[in-house]
């Protein structure tokens, strides 16, 4: 008897990608990492707005790789570590290089701690985060992300450069205590919105829509000055939540327990 070739039986599960799929999102990463290796040669030459340039081509390349990895069907724990590892070159130890190139260099062995305070905070964030994903919600993330970090010092360098002449002389100082506040609250307990959650989109499409279009307008016209006002302005709404708001709310929560148990 004879297959019937014309209506094959249909196939039970999901068809596996093939093996080349599985290269993708790891190259993706790959080129991330080469970015963040790119920024600390371009740093060591002086050539700072190509470093820049280069932490936000790998933050773009950051985003991808895991969209591509999940619509592939490719995801594995295999790809998470080697994410973090290229996040930390590319967040951590290239931003750190590119700040002690840039001002840090001027405060000696001070400069050089401070670099690598926020290279190895970097690290220890990555570490709790890749140990703490299945307990945490994915709301919120337990400290500033180090592709924020990255970039946060990345827009400081071009925003620098429209401060007025009389500021010049604090510059430097301005970058040792941004290049370490911003270390210390990778480590920290504040939370940050992680936008992997889209409850707050779906309520409210329209709105969303109309902030990111002023946010992408604000940035486009004035990328040196909104691009860090922007990263200056999430890094201030985390501490404002979890300072301010968080607490309110927990208050309240006790309040309305204490009188349902009256």
């Amino acid at each position: 008897m004879e297959k019937n070739v014309d209506n094959p039986a249909p196939q039970t599960g999901r068809r596996k990608p093939r093996r080349g799929v599985y290269v993708l999102p790891n190259l993706i990463t790959s080129l991330s990492m080469f970015m963040g290796f790119l920024c600390m040669v371009w740093a060591v030459q002086g050539r700072m707005e190509a470093a820049v340039c280069a932490i936000f081509l790998s933050a773009l390349l950051d985003g991808m790789d895991g969209k591509v990895a999940r619509l592939t069907g490719t995801a594995s724990e295999f790809g998470v570590q080697y994410d973090s590892l290229a996040d930390l070159v590319a967040f951590g130890v290239a931003p750190a290089m590119l700040m002690w190139q840039w001002q840090l260099e001027s405060f000696g062995r001070v400069g050089v701690a401070a670099a690598f305070l926020y290279a190895a905070c970097g690290a220890l964030r990555l570490a709790r985060f890749n140990v703490s994903t299945a307990v945490v919600s994915k709301r919120f993330f337990i400290g500033l992300p180090i592709p924020a970090g990255g970039c946060t010092l990345a827009t400081f360098v071009l925003f620098a450069g429209m401060l007025p002449a009389v500021l010049a002389p604090v510059v430097s100082w301005l970058c040792l205590i941004l290049v370490v506040a911003i270390g210390l609250l990778m480590v920290s307990k504040v939370r940050y919105f992680s936008f992997k959650e889209y409850d707050f989109l779906r309520a409210h499409p329209i709105r969303s829509l109309v902030c990111a279009l002023v946010a992408l307008a604000l940035v486009y016209s004035q990328p040196r000055i909104f691009g860090f006002l922007l990263c200056a302005l999430y890094i201030a709404g985390g501490l404002v939540y979890t300072l301010v708001i968080l607490p309110r709310r927990n208050r309240q929560l006790l309040r309305a327990l204490s009188s349902s148990d009256d």
